[in-house]
């Protein structure tokens, strides 16, 4: 009986090892206002693959230059297309794994305890704003959006004076959370996962620029069966739920 005992813990145990020697590590290189909801669909393959998820979340175009310098990536999740026609250029992607995921929507928020409120974009030239947060308008994807449209809707030249430039998007939200802001400029997204900021307007989808994020495998994917599983994952109806839960429009 003992004997029986021991032989089964040492076929546990054997099963264990495998399982582990073949679980793999997919490093996933995710734009910053991914990160709610890709740490949701990352718990849940975990538990149903063994492979283990480790992000690198950022503005994508520090992420992209990362990859370009030869930082181990299996995945890109870019939150424009730009940055993915770069590496694409550079051959440093599957050029066939990749594919626009989903879309998001521009949001001027301010803090939950403001009285301000928007009827437009305009607002924010008013002389109660005298600092708005948004992501570096050069290079991150989110301020690139915005000054995009804020140049569109006219309002650029007087706003540039404003504007406090941030590393990445969700540090503009956090420049409105804290308060050294009276608004910022983010993605709808970023607003929902807050409860220090309110939306005072809404960037209606058929005036604002065309949100795009698009994923890929890495050309140098050191587990490129794993990126593959992952990146099918994503495609997923459970992985569609979360995205829509944390407020993205999933593209077909």
């Amino acid at each position: 009986m003992k004997a029986l005992l021991v032989l089964r813990l040492l076929v546990l145990a054997l099963a264990g090892q495998a399982l582990s020697s073949s679980a793999a590590s997919i490093h996933v290189f995710a734009a910053a206002s991914l990160t709610d909801a890709l740490r949701q669909i990352a718990s849940s393959y975990e538990k149903q693959t063994g492979d283990k998820i480790v992000f690198n979340f950022g503005a994508s175009s520090l992420l992209a230059r990362q990859i370009e310098n030869g930082a181990p990536a299996d995945v890109f999740f870019s939150a424009d297309e730009a940055k993915m026609d770069v590496l694409e250029k550079k051959g440093l992607i599957v050029k066939e794994t990749r594919k626009s995921r989903l879309s998001n929507a521009l949001v001027i928020v301010v803090s939950s305890g403001s009285s301000l409120s928007f009827q437009s974009a305009g607002g924010l030239a008013s002389a109660e704003v005298k600092r708005v947060a948004l992501a570096e308008t050069k290079t991150v994807p989110a301020g690139i959006y915005a000054k995009q449209y804020l140049e569109k809707a006219g309002l650029w030249t007087a706003l540039e004076p404003k504007v406090v430039p941030t590393e990445n998007v969700r540090a503009a939200l956090a420049a409105v959370e804290s308060g050294n802001v009276e608004a910022g400029m983010v993605y709808k997204t970023d607003a929902g996962i807050s409860r220090k900021v309110k939306i005072a307007y809404e960037v209606p989808v058929a005036e604002g620029p065309d949100i795009s994020y698009p994923m890929a495998m890495v050309k140098a994917a050191e587990q490129p069966a794993a990126a593959r599983s992952f990146l099918g994952h994503l495609n997923s109806a459970d992985a569609v739920r979360v995205f829509e839960r944390f407020g993205f429009t999933v593209r077909p």
